[in-house]
């Protein structure tokens, strides 16, 4: 694997001023967020600026009240190929402490955002690339997507919590001790990822996941990705109570209403469909496109580099 750019390499392309240098790119359109990771001569490594930047993209989302979905996928030929070690040059362990909590918070802030968030992986999927598609709330991933969970190998600790809560335990032991590559088709096997399509078809896969889940009624959509999330991590009779608050909160709001008079005018002929962001039909959509399943998928694109590269890795 080619290594990861050094600090300060990062360089505008010609007639792209912002080229390499935003790290994080984002635009809305109709209810759906479009989030990209944006340093792909780097393959997208991770560095400090990175984490604070995707910190702050999600949390922004989080607040506008306008976004219905997001989708997250990488520019490159990798979705992300590690932590960029180069940074690291240097620095004393207060840095690197310091570094590493930035890199949490900017997963927490993609696993707590109120709004389903869809990680569309291709390529390389290493060390911190798995911690961003796990903190998603599930992945499809590129035929050729490969996974590799290095950290352990580069004297240091990573990917040890959400890898082993999607997978199981000894499964996450397995990949983390040997630092092999996964394949996509075992990630989807292990609930990486919860579906592999062909590299050509993934952005087409991922707006018509986006179509589905904008055109559900907010309200019980964000409730809904709430309740499985609170009651993951309790026992079935609070996860029912759980259950019955996010409920009672839709029956409050009176949305419910417009999603019986839907179901009502397609059992009678009437107009139905998925529709967009906003729209009056498709609420409630049960296809398999806004499954609240797997945390985490990837598409890694040549995990097949040597492990000397200082690009790839950790978090």
């Amino acid at each position: 694997m080619a290594d990861a750019e050094t600090p300060g390499a990062d360089t505008p392309g010609a007639g792209t001023p912002d080229a390499e240098t935003v790290r994080v790119r984002c635009d809305v359109a109709d209810g759906v967020a479009r989030v990209r990771l944006a340093r792909p001569r780097a393959r997208n490594a991770v560095d400090l600026e990175m984490c604070l930047r995707l910190r702050a993209v999600f949390e922004d989302l989080d607040a506008d009240d306008d976004v219905r979905v997001v989708l997250l996928s990488a520019e490159g030929p990798a979705f992300c190929a590690g932590a960029d070690l180069k940074e690291r040059a240097g620095r004393d362990a207060a840095w690197v402490r310091r570094r590493r909590q930035a890199s949490f918070a900017a997963y927490d802030a993609v696993e707590r955002c109120r709004r389903p968030v869809v990680a569309l992986v291709h390529g390389a999927v290493v060390g911190s690339g798995g911690e961003i598609t796990l903190a998603a709330d599930f992945a499809v991933a590129a035929e050729d997507t490969t996974f590799r969970f290095p950290e352990a190998h580069w004297g240091t600790v990573g990917a040890t919590q959400r890898l082993q809560r999607v997978i199981g335990r000894r499964r996450a032991k397995e990949l983390l001790f040997t630092n092999r590559v996964m394949p996509a088709a075992e990630a989807a096997d292990l609930g990486v990822v919860t579906r592999v399509v062909p590299g050509d078809r993934l952005a087409r896969a991922g707006e018509e996941i986006a179509a589905s889940i904008a055109g559900a009624p907010p309200l019980a959509m964000a409730l809904t990705k709430r309740a499985v999330d609170l009651g993951g991590e309790t026992d079935l009779d609070r996860g029912i109570r759980i259950e019955m608050a996010a409920i009672e909160q839709c029956l409050a709001d009176g949305g419910w209403r417009e999603g019986v008079d839907r179901f009502a005018r397609r059992r009678d002929g009437g107009q139905g469909g998925t529709g967009g962001p906003g729209g009056t039909d498709g609420a409630g959509s049960t296809d398999g496109h806004g499954g609240t399943d797997g945390h985490g998928s990837t598409d890694g694109h040549g995990s097949t580099d040597g492990h000397g590269s200082t690009e790839e890795e950790e978090k």
